[in-house]
């Protein structure tokens, strides 16, 4: 074989050996991928039926309910607008409390309950995950628009 045949060889067979590990890469990387909604997009159909992804909120006040063996549970997060029932069995991070942000990584199950794999809490008085925070206000925003709606719908009425 020529040297210029080998040195063709050995480029071609670099590039495939580089091509097969930016798709192993790649690969991973898509595979590991996990998308943040909050219950309100998840309502709206938005979020992956059968793939995992985080949902987050606030833990509605007085929705905690622990089963007898003390690890499983149920709880309902909520952006203000939408609630989501979370069941998930496991130590609950010693933050984790009624009225505070939470996050939650799991798959949505056929009975519209979100199965949580790992729930993660806020960590100081002043700290919600930014995604959480975005669908706490994302929420009131709505809430405020559909208020100021309703009012200019009632003063139309009246006159």
């Amino acid at each position: 074989m020529k040297p210029r045949h080998k040195r063709i060889t050995l480029i071609i067979g670099g590039l495939a050996i580089l091509g097969l590990v930016a798709t192993l890469v790649l690969n991973a990387f898509q595979s590991n991928l996990v998308f943040f909604f909050s219950p309100t997009q998840v309502a709206a159909g938005e979020a992956p039926r059968g793939k995992s992804f985080r949902i987050g909120g606030m833990v509605k006040e007085g929705s905690l309910q622990r089963q007898s063996d003390g690890v499983t549970l149920r709880f309902v997060v909520t952006d203000t607008d939408k609630d989501m029932t979370v069941a998930y069995k496991g130590i609950l991070p010693d933050l984790f409390r009624e009225g505070k942000g939470v996050v939650a990584q799991g798959k949505l199950g056929d009975d519209g309950v979100f199965a949580a794999s790992e729930v993660l809490a806020k960590h100081d008085e002043n700290y919600m995950p930014p995604e959480a925070a975005k669908a706490v206000g994302d929420a009131h925003e709505r809430a405020a628009a559909n208020k100021a709606a309703a009012e200019a719908a009632a003063r139309t009425i009246k006159q």
